[in-house]
């Protein structure tokens, strides 16, 4: 059995593996299924992946309540794939009713076939009023310290979604242990929320660097050309594990050599920063060329949030898939995520541009725009986004 390297992972004291198992991708559906229905593939793929982990020292394993039979199907492979210094994780959201979210947690024990949860994420406080539900007197976090009190609860953090500074204030509450969020090369804006964390000497765990920072299983041509001699899977775990506010990242492998990748990355960490600095300073250049040093430093200035431009057209988003697309050629990742806003509920706030020509027009659009400084250009960036990426939407995989 190999030996990850580890980190402390915050307050909780748990020495985590710099990679670790994300259990969303090798499930056979998003669908919590009855036992009879899972097949046989699927449950020897999830199991061959698991094994492989276990025996590269991913001894920390993730899932959560709303990723389909995964719970279900890892509460079989556990005990057949043995690992002594296993952490177990799930996520269960926030509930309304404190009653409603026991109720969830506890078939979450079931499918999983354990008596104790390592750590337990609040599964998306991607808005003010999930941290509401979560802390306040008789809210979801009393639930939690009951079970903790009880021993079948080690750690609580939480997984988020969410702006930056719900992040950042979710983690000053003080009330968790570690967070689960997402930053990467092509998404750093929750920066402060690293810092707080690690303020409050919190565990970090970053989500999906993978999909969510790239499509990087799939990458572009153009990527590939840039991060060469690094593959983009590569670049981006050193990138993230370089950085010592970072303790874990996610490897959501959909089958065993999903693994082998990361791996490598692990394996070229002492020599991070002299890999990724002449990739780094490629794709500067490919995006300054691409965009011009002009927008690149001001295209975020005077942008409203979505909840104040017409039809909730959510422009920080939208002019940073414009960049991804314009720089480095993120195609399936724009598209992915354009069709997702508006239907992605609060995973993925605002809405896409399919309303501008429609329902709303340049003018309103123009009418919330005085303070950029690319107010006339930016109508007709998103009207050949509508055109390049628009189709039919896109659900997100849990809904919940």
């Amino acid at each position: 059995m190999v030996s990850l390297p580890t980190r402390r992972f915050g307050r909780t004291e748990l020495q985590i593996p710099l990679l670790s198992l994300g259990g969303m991708r090798f499930q056979q559906s998003w669908t919590d299924l009855p036992a009879a229905d899972i097949t046989s593939e699927s449950q020897v793929n999830l199991e061959e992946t698991l094994q492989l982990a276990v025996d590269q020292g991913f001894h920390h394993v993730e899932t959560a309540r709303h990723y389909g039979s995964s719970e279900r199907q890892l509460g079989w492979a556990l005990s057949r794939c043995e690992d002594p210094g296993r952490i177990l994780q799930s996520k269960v959201p926030p509930r309304e009713d404190p009653d409603v979210f026991e109720a969830e947690l506890r078939l979450s024990f079931e499918r999983l076939n354990c008596s104790r949860l390592d750590l337990l994420g609040i599964h998306g406080i991607n808005l003010p009023e999930h941290l509401d539900q979560t802390l306040r007197p008789g809210g979801c976090m009393d639930v939690v310290r009951r079970w903790q009190a009880d021993g079948r609860i080690g750690h609580v953090g939480f997984s988020t979604h969410g702006p930056t500074e719900l992040i950042t204030a979710s983690c000053n509450s003080g009330a968790f242990d570690y967070v689960n969020l997402h930053w990467y090369y092509i998404r750093q804006d929750n920066g402060p929320s690293l810092d707080a964390a690690r303020d409050q000497d919190m565990g970090v765990f970053i989500i999906s660097p993978t999909d969510k920072g790239g499509h990087l299983h799939s990458p572009s041509q153009r990527l590939l050309e840039l991060c060469d001699p690094l593959h983009p899977i590569v670049f981006n775990d050193l990138f993230c594990l370089r950085d010592p506010r970072v303790h874990t990242i996610s490897v959501g492998a959909s089958r065993p050599e999903d693994l082998e990748r990361h791996l490598e990355a692990v394996a070229r960490l002492e020599d991070a920063s002299t890999l990724i600095a002449p990739v780094q300073e490629r794709l500067h250049l490919a995006a300054a060329a691409a965009l011009g040093h002009d927008w690149l430093s001001t295209w975020r200035h005077g942008l409203p949030s979505w909840q104040d431009t017409p039809g909730g057209i959510n422009l920080p988003v939208l002019l940073w898939l414009h960049n991804l697309l314009e720089a480095w050629d993120l195609e399936s990742y724009a598209r992915a995520r354009y069709r997702l806003l508006g239907s992605g509920g609060h995973w993925f706030a605002g809405s896409n541009a399919d309303a501008l020509g429609e329902s709303i027009d340049d003018g309103q659009l123009l009418a919330v725009l005085g303070d950029s400084p690319w107010r006339d250009r930016i109508p007709g960036i998103l009207r050949a986004l509508k055109e390049r990426l628009a189709g039919e939407s896109q659900m997100r995989l849990s809904s919940v």
